[in-house]
């Protein structure tokens, strides 16, 4: 029995007996960086990546409706049949996916189980995952869990973020085996156009590579609509879409997400599925349902709302004398804090300290983030205009010291 670590016959720390692969891997530093904010009322937050608004009432209905009727067992491990039926039928109608609910769709724990699944059952100790950077915090250490080899694809400000062939290309090796592509992006905001797929699509085949789609934010753009990787010719049956319902349905605390692809695949993946959570929780499968069935309007207007805060945030830093890119999806905004000399943690941490706004330094997101800031416009319209005066008092202060 392992006892406490004073007490070890052998003078063995606790943390010896930690797999050396997880002891490496730091914490998010997400959230490392909002564990600084805390309970301090006069902070204003633009980091965590969550909607303001509380999940709408018929959803929200429909679970405490599950509940009063005692479904509260298990459901099938792959998820409600009618659930995964009308995923397949969303995704037809939305995004030119067609899916076969009975072999082709995984109802996962959020959409971090499902990236978690697709790359455990897909890499083996060695092989290279190419992420285009800045990304999404999740995706090199999950890779580095299953023993494969995160390899980060530069984007550029100047490219709108998007991820090239070129810089793809560039990046691949004879180990390179899977590439995570997350449009609309997190953190960037960035999108990829039916045009902009092509050349990927081209680079995709001719290595022979096997695509994580994470569209968790697909139904999230402005002034296009979203172009699913999985949509693109020759690229279905090598493409695992991850989506879910936290961040267009307002229903991030559900964590209720899906996966679809090659029913060889997600056979494979189901096996680890049942071994580990077994099936997603019941109620926020119907609530998931409910979301689908009769929540589309909802949506469309969170999204409107949405909309309008990344015009007003977007002008804001640009009226502060901070560039930034203007975001096509996603509810992040990532302006560039270069012209003040400071690095991304420091302005970060002083921007937090001095003026009570908390941001994300955009290193966070890999190399290709510093020089960059990560906000979140999914708050109130009164808070972003409050936010950016407090960034506009904070620069000019910065500027001044220079």
């Amino acid at each position: 029995m392992i006892v406490n670590e004073q007490t070890t016959g052998n003078n063995k720390t606790m943390s010896s007996y930690l797999a050396p692969l997880v002891k490496q891997i730091p914490p998010s530093g997400i959230r490392k960086f909002f564990d600084l904010v805390g309970d301090n009322k006069d902070i204003i937050t633009l980091g965590v990546g969550e909607p303001d608004f509380v999940t709408p009432w018929h959803m929200r209905e429909a679970c405490v409706y599950s509940l009063e009727r005692g479904m509260t067992s298990y459901t099938s491990n792959a998820g409600m049949p009618k659930l995964r039926e009308a995923i397949s039928s969303y995704l037809d109608t939305q995004f030119d996916t067609k899916y076969d609910p009975k072999d082709e769709i995984i109802v996962t724990v959020g959409g971090s189980e499902a990236i978690d699944l697709a790359l455990r059952a897909l890499i083996v100790p060695g092989d290279e995952i190419l992420i285009p950077e800045p990304s999404y915090v999740a995706y090199s250490p999950i890779a580095s869990i299953g023993g494969g080899i995160p390899v980060g694809v530069e984007t550029y400000a100047k490219d709108q973020f998007k991820v090239t062939a070129e810089a793809l290309e560039a990046s691949i090796t004879p180990k390179s085996k899977v590439v995570i592509l997350c449009y609309p992006s997190n953190p960037t905001g960035a999108i990829m156009t039916y045009e902009d797929w092509l050349p990927i699509a081209e680079v995709i085949k001719k290595h022979d590579l096997i695509v994580i789609a994470d569209e968790i934010y697909a139904e999230l753009t402005y002034n296009q609509k979203h172009v699913s990787f999985a949509s693109i010719p020759d690229m279905k049956d090598r493409t695992i879409l991850v989506s879910g319902f936290s961040k267009a349905f307002a229903m991030t605390g559900w964590r209720i997400g899906y996966m679809c692809g090659h029913p060889e695949l997600i056979a494979a993946m189901l096996k680890i599925h049942q071994y580990t959570v077994m099936c997603a929780p019941a109620m926020g499968q119907v609530a998931a349902l409910e979301a689908l069935t009769n929540g589309l309007g909802e949506k469309d207007r969170m999204v409107e709302s949405y909309n309008q805060r990344r015009r007003l945030i977007v002008q804001g830093f640009r009226d502060i004398g901070l560039d930034c890119h203007e975001p096509q999806g996603a509810f992040y905004a990532f302006p560039s804090i270069q012209k003040t000399g400071l690095s991304s943690d420091l302005f970060a941490e002083r921007l937090l300290t001095e003026n009570k706004v908390a941001a994300v330094p955009g290193n966070v997101f890999g190399p290709q983030g510093e020089g960059f800031l990560r906000c979140s416009y999914a708050t109130s319209v009164s808070q972003l205009n409050e936010a950016l005066e407090r960034i506009g008092n904070f620069v000019y202060k910065v500027q001044k010291e220079g």
